[in-house]
C-alpha cells in the first residue's frame, strides 16, 4: 500500500471520528464528477457521554435526565442507555457480580435509564454516596444531539445545595479556571476512562504566581472502564484561593469535571472552559447574584489585556472599576465584580483591547446572604451554533438566558413533552445585539414531570445560552447553571468519487 492510499484512509477515518459517526456512501448515479460539490450534512450515528460520580455524601439524592431532539434523516433504528463504569480485571474479565457469580463474567448491568423515543426525555435516580460514574452510549436515531444531565441535591454538609453537570464526551485536554485548594474548599477533579485500555493523565495547577510545583499530578493512570476522583489538595500543599487546573492526556482519553465543594457556601460542578480564545462569552449570570468572581488564565508566556463588558437587557455596559482585565501569561488572575447584574439578567463578554491572546475563564456565582448562601459556576462556552438542548427542567425554578454579543438574532426555543406526559411547545424570540434576555419559556401543555429545552438560532448573529435550575431548601437558595454549546449532532461529509488511480504508484 503506497503513501497516497494511507493518506486517503487516514482522512476518511478522521472524518468519522468526531462526536459521532456518519456513513460515507459512494455518489448516487448521475452525480456530476470532476468538480467541487457541497458537503452533505448528515446526523451522527453514535454518541458517547460520561457522567462523574455525583457525591460522597450519604444525604445525596441524584437524578439523571436524558434527551435526544428529533432529527431528520436518522431512520427508525437505534438505542441509548446509561450504565455504571466498571473496571475490568487484569485478565480482561469484568469484576464478578456476587458470590453466586464466581467463574462467570459480570452479569449484564441494569441501565440507570433507557430512553424510549427521541423528543421525549427519560429519567433515572440514585441515592447515597456510593453512586458510580456512568458511561452512556446512544446509537442511530438517539445519537444526534443526545444530552444527559446529572443533578444532585445534598441536604447538609460540605457542598450542600444543588449540584448539576452536563455529562460530556471524552477528550484529551481540559481547562478549569476557578478551582481552589483553600482551607474551606474541597475540590476534586473527576477523571472517567470509557475505554478498554488505561489512560495516562497529567494534572497541572496554575495560581497567581504561575505554575504550582507538584510531581504527584504527573502520569496519573486511570484504569480502563473506571473513574478516579483526584483531590486537588493532595497534588500540592500550597493553599490558593483561585487556581486554574489543566488536564492533559498522554495516552487514551478521559472525561473530566471539577467538583468544587465549600464548607460554608455550598458547591457545584465546574465544567471545562471553552478552548483558549481571544474573545469569550460567559452567559446567564443570575439577576439576584450577590457576588460574581471572574477567574481567567492565559496559557503560554504572552500577557492578555481584555475589555470587560456586561451584556444587560438594555445593552452592553462596562462594570464600574473593572473596565479592563490584565492577565499575565501563565498566571491565574481573579477579580471580584460584586453585584454586577444589579437585579437584571446579564452575561459577561471578554474581548481583546489590542492584539488577541488566547485565554480561558469562568465565573463563580454566589446567591443568598449570611449562612444561607450557595455557589455555582459559569465557564466560558461555545456558541449555540446550529442547535443545543438542556434537560431536567422543572415547571418552576428554570431560567433560560440568551445573549447575542455581536448582532441581533432570532432564536427558536422548543419545550419538549414531559417525562410523565404533555405536548411540546415552541416560541421564537428576538435578542438585540449586545443584550441578554431571560426569556419567558414556552410551557408544554399538560406537562407532567421534567422536560427538555432545545435552542435553535434562526437568523442573525451568534447566540450563547445557559440554563439555571433553582430549588430552595430550608431557606437556602440552591441553584446550578449549565451552558448550551452546539450539540454537534451533525457532521459534514464531502461527496467522494471512486478513483482507482490513487492505488497506482
Amino acid at each position: 500500500m503506497n503513501r497516497t492510499t494511507v493518506s486517503l484512509i487516514a482522512c476518511t477515518t478522521a472524518l468519522a471520528a468526531v462526536t459521532g459517526f456518519a456513513v460515507l456512501n459512494e455518489p448516487a448515479a448521475g452525480s456530476t464528477g470532476g468538480g467541487a460539490s457541497t458537503a452533505a450534512v448528515l446526523p451522527v450515528e453514535r454518541t458517547s457521554l460520561l457522567c462523574p460520580s455525583p457525591s460522597t455524601s450519604d444525604l445525596a439524592e441524584t437524578s439523571y435526565s436524558s434527551f435526544t431532539p428529533v432529527t431528520e434523516g436518522t431512520g427508525g433504528e437505534g438505542k441509548a442507555e446509561l450504565l455504571a463504569a466498571t473496571q475490568e480485571s487484569a485478565d480482561g474479565e469484568k469484576a464478578k457480580d456476587d458470590e453466586g457469580d464466581k467463574g462467570d463474567k459480570k452479569k449484564t448491568a441494569k441501565p440507570v435509564l433507557t430512553p424510549e423515543e427521541p423528543g421525549t426525555p427519560a429519567t433515572g435516580d440514585t441515592s447515597g454516596g456510593e453512586s458510580p460514574a456512568l458511561v452512556g452510549t446512544a446509537e442511530g436515531k438517539f445519537a444526534p444531539g443526545w444530552t444527559v444531565q446529572e443533578t444532585t441535591e445534598v441536604a447538609a454538609g460540605t457542598g450542600r445545595g444543588l449540584q448539576g453537570v452536563t455529562c460530556t464526551s471524552a477528550d484529551t485536554e481540559f481547562w478549569f479556571p476557578g478551582a481552589s485548594t483553600a482551607a474551606d474548599r474541597t475540590d476534586y477533579v473527576h477523571l472517567t476512562n470509557p475505554d478498554d485500555s488505561a489512560a495516562v493523565v497529567d494534572i497541572e495547577l496554575y495560581g497567581k504566581d504561575g505554575a504550582v510545583e507538584s510531581t504527584v499530578g504527573e502520569g496519573i493512570t486511570v484504569p480502563p472502564n473506571s473513574s478516579e476522583p483526584i483531590l486537588l489538595s493532595t497534588l500540592s500543599s500550597d493553599q490558593q484561593t483561585n487556581l486554574t487546573v489543566h488536564v492533559s492526556v498522554r495516552s487514551g482519553r478521559v472525561g473530566a469535571a471539577v467538583q468544587a465543594l465549600d464548607d460554608k457556601i455550598g458547591g457545584d460542578w465546574l465544567e471545562a472552559s471553552a478552548d483558549p480564545s481571544g474573545s469569550l462569552v460567559l452567559p446567564g449570570i443570575p439577576k439576584d447574584a450577590k457576588s460574581v468572581r471572574l477567574v481567567a488564565f492565559a496559557p503560554g508566556d504572552a500577557d492578555a489585556d481584555l475589555k470587560v463588558r456586561l451584556a444587560s437587557p438594555s445593552g452592553s455596559i462596562t462594570p464600574a472599576g473593572n473596565e479592563t482585565l490584565h492577565v499575565k501569561g501563565g498566571m491565574t488572575t481573579a477579580v471580584d465584580l460584586g453585584e454586577v447584574t444589579r437585579g437584571e439578567a446579564g452575561s459577561l463578554v471578554l474581548t481583546p483591547t489590542g492584539s488577541s491572546v488566547p485565554v480561558v475563564a469562568a465565573l463563580r456565582i454566589t446567591r443568598g446572604t449570611g449562612d444561607q448562601q450557595e455557589t455555582a459556576f459559569i465557564p466560558a462556552t461555545r456558541e449555540v451554533g446550529t442547535r443545543a438542548s438542556v434537560v431536567g427542567n422543572t415547571a418552576k425554578g428554570t431560567t433560560l438566558s440568551l445573549v447575542a454579543p455581536e448582532g441581533t438574532a432570532q432564536v427558536k426555543v422548543t419545550a419538549s413533552a414531559g417525562t410523565g406526559g404533555g405536548k411540546p411547545a415552541s416560541k421564537t424570540y428576538t435578542v438585540k445585539a449586545g443584550t441578554t434576555q431571560n426569556v419567558e419559556l414556552p410551557v408544554p401543555s399538560g406537562l407532567k414531570g421534567t422536560y427538555a429545552l432545545t435552542v435553535e438560532p434562526v437568523s442573525g448573529g451568534p447566540v450563547y445560552a445557559s440554563r439555571t435550575l433553582a430549588a430552595t431548601q430550608d431557606g437556602v437558595p440552591g441553584f446550578t447553571v449549565q451552558t448550551l454549546p452546539d450539540d454537534r449532532g451533525t457532521v459534514s461529509v464531502p461527496e467522494a468519487d471512486q478513483d482507482l488511480s490513487v492505488l497506482q504508484k
